[in-house]
């Protein structure tokens, strides 16, 4: 037997005249104040030592004399050796690991009963119960689950431990249908979901790690805001955080999805607030104050639930998608994270025959468009986006042929579909949206044009409107419009991308129906004269319904398509087999890096 190395003997596990199993550690060496264990080989018996403890080896000295004992069928096997680990002692935990799994305990929903009880009370879920729903089994690996709040100064070791785990915040990566997210949740049971200096930094971590590898993040956003009682580091304000910019930083280059129930006030809710999509519960309030900073301001006293209440979030357009639970929530996460997820290979085609009679025959009679987008995308793949806000254009993700796409749509039972600031803001953004993660967009058309009067300007409505020309000029996907029955003026312009023919396609139904504004007020104020020349009465009516028939005519989807104004008037049952094929056409052209989505 020859030493590997040179080395200093440090022990000798073994004595001459003994046998030794296969895998004893014979001899301990020391070199570079580290430690080395030289095994046997095979079965043997050790007869004569060369080196005693503390003399130095040379690289390749012989250490010892010794026997192979070789097996043979009639040889009895060596005795259990006391310098072999028994399957018994591999199965206990060395007492370094014991350590650790005890210390993880306590970050486990198990180990804090009273906590987790107090949260069920309140009919919501621990921020690990909603990270296990949202992630697939057994995927999530955390990160920082040894933090506690930096608040050593005033609590000790064993009061951190217990009452702090992972510093209020729980972080890591997991798979969502199969593909990697970072996912990060304020944990309301430790110190109200608080922003502490440590869940900071492990929120820096994350947020650098998810723009690095561009993977998707969910942030669970309950919470309070920033804490005040963390004094294990000196600062005055506390305001040279990265935290927000570095969130802010993820703006258009991932998909990021902001969760709510609950409360979410002052820096938790400026991070919500960055988030490309906010779903929320219908018990949850959202403000960039709370109660305490409310009063603070000498603005009030008010009491958690009155401040930012999910009715007036959903209305306002903060909330994109109001759910009843969080249950609903994480289910909502995980099909808007399968939508910027790439395409599926099978999916349900629904029954393309009904979109024929989506549009009623009488051209004054309003309809839901919410019908059309449900005949065209695949079946349970609709996700309805903001509906609480800009009522005026309907927006939503979906799949087309297992191809992820955005469709917005104007709404006749509102305004009779004319556009207004709201829906302006909601479809820019919605442009934006889809543009910055390269999703193609559809558009379906009915508007009689940007809504108008004095008390629409008083809103600012020519810098609303306008926004949506500048989104769609700024495409780098696919847009493909559908003008299902009105198709007037600057409105239908804004929903084709700016013009019929900056689409990838422009195509009618046969319902549709054209002209430079509505045709009611193109007759009345294109024939005027002819008009008020005849008495008010039938025969001035008369000639209305008779020139409103003709620009009718001439407007009609037919003598668009003749002209080549558009690019076709197909049957509304091939619909799908139209978009399929210009979806498969049209090309995603790489991002330019620029600001991609307004907060807004």
């Amino acid at each position: 037997m020859h030493s590997p190395l040179q080395a200093q003997v440090v022990q000798w596990l073994v004595q001459p005249g003994e046998s030794v199993a296969p895998g004893d550690v014979l001899v301990i060496l020391e070199a570079m104040k580290m430690e080395h264990e030289i095994r046997a080989p095979h079965a043997g018996r050790l007869t004569e030592l060369f080196f005693q403890a503390g003399e130095t080896v040379g690289e390749g000295d012989a250490l010892a004399r010794w026997t192979r004992l070789d097996a043979s069928p009639t040889a009895s096997p060596p005795a259990p050796s006391p310098r072999s680990a028994s399957k018994a002692s591999q199965n206990t935990p060395r007492a370094d690991l014991q350590q650790l799994q005890d210390r993880l305990a306590f970050t486990q929903d198990a180990l804090r009963p009273e906590a987790v009880a107090k949260r069920h009370a309140t009919g919501l879920r621990t921020a690990r119960e909603n990270i296990a729903d949202l992630c697939d089994p057994d995927s999530f690996v955390e990160y920082g689950a040894l933090a506690v709040a930096a608040q050593s100064r005033r609590r000790s070791a064993d009061d951190l431990m217990r009452n702090t785990p992972a510093d209020g915040m729980v972080t890591g990566i997991g798979c969502v249908n199969g593909q990697r997210v970072v996912v990060m949740a304020y944990d309301f049971t430790v110190l109200a979901g608080t922003q502490g200096m440590r869940n900071h930094q492990k929120t820096d971590r994350m947020l650098g790690v998810a723009l690095q590898n561009k993977l998707p993040v969910v942030l669970f956003a309950e919470g309070g805001g920033g804490r005040p009682g963390d004094v294990d580091v000196a600062i005055v304000a506390g305001l040279n955080l990265a935290t927000f910019a570095s969130f802010a930083r993820l703006n258009g280059q991932v998909p990021v999805v902001g969760v709510v129930a609950g409360r979410c006030f002052a820096g938790n809710a400026a991070l919500l607030g960055c988030c490309d999509v906010i779903i929320a519960t219908t018990g949850s309030n959202i403000g960039m104050g709370g109660p305490a900073m409310v009063e603070g301001g000498g603005l009030g006293v008010f009491k958690p639930e009155q401040i930012g209440p999910s009715a007036v979030q959903h209305g306002n357009g903060v909330i994109d998608i109001l759910v009843d639970n969080e249950a609903q929530a994480v289910s909502a996460a995980r099909h808007y994270l399968s939508c910027f997820q790439g395409a599926h290979a099978e999916w349900q085609t629904p029954p393309t025959q009904a979109l024929r009679h989506v549009v009623p025959e009488n051209r004054v009679r309003v309809y839901d468009t919410r019908a059309a987008m449900q005949g065209m995308v695949d079946e349970d793949s609709l996700l309805h986006l903001r509906t609480g806000f800009g009522v005026g254009i309907h927006t939503a993700l979906a799949r087309i042929a297992g191809r992820p796409v955005g469709l917005m749509a104007n709404n006749p039972l509102h305004l009779g579909g004319a556009i207004d600031a709201d829906a302006a803001d909601k479809a820019a953004r919605f442009m934006q949206l889809c543009n910055a993660h390269g999703l193609p967009i559809v558009s379906l058309v009915d508007t009689p044009g940007f809504m108008v009067g004095p008390d629409t300007e008083a809103l600012a409505q020519v810098r609303h409107v306008s926004r949506m020309f500048v989104a769609a000029a700024h495409l780098r996907v696919p847009l493909l419009s559908v003008v299902l029955r009105k198709g007037y003026g600057l409105g239908a312009m804004a929903m084709t991308g700016g013009g019929f023919h900056e689409t990838l396609s422009t195509v009618a139904w046969p319902t549709g129906e054209f002209g430079g504004m509505g045709l009611e007020g193109a007759v009345r104020l294109g024939y005027r004269k002819e008009l008020e020349a005849l008495p008010e009465g039938p025969e001035r009516e008369a000639l209305f319904a008779q020139l409103l028939a003709q620009q009718y005519d001439n407007g009609s989807a037919i003598n668009m398509a003749a002209t080549l104004e558009i690019d076709a008037v197909i049957d509304p049952a091939t619909t799908r087999d139209w978009l399929v094929a210009g979806l498969q056409a049209g090309r995603v052209r790489p991002a330019d890096g620029a600001l991609a989505i307004d907060t807004w």
